[in-house]
């Protein structure tokens, strides 16, 4: 794959049919961020907001790089990741 060829790939996740399904990245990361945080409880003080989800999401898929055999889609699924965190904290700054 080209990196052409891998931020098309990201872009039709972001942008696809994947919101009908799962609803938009910012409403379903913001319901993660509530359940990480719940889940935590007492053992972290920080509220996890989506921007950390999409983070840790990227995170997530860099150690999947670093232990597993090639496979684009990893690296499809992160810059989609890196797109919705861009955009979260873009429409948290205006």
């Amino acid at each position: 794959m080209t990196r052409a060829d891998i931020l098309n790939a990201a872009e039709q996740c972001v942008n696809g049919s994947r919101d009908d399904e799962y609803g938009n990245p910012e409403d379903n990361f913001q319901t993660i961020a509530r359940f990480w945080t719940a889940y935590l409880g007492n053992r972290h003080t920080t509220i996890i907001g989506p921007e950390d989800v999409a983070a840790m999401m990227v995170l997530m898929k860099i150690a999947r790089i670093s232990n597993g055999a090639p496979k684009a889609d990893n690296w499809v699924d992160l810059a989609g990741y890196a797109a919705c965190g861009g955009e979260i904290e873009s429409n948290r700054a205006e």
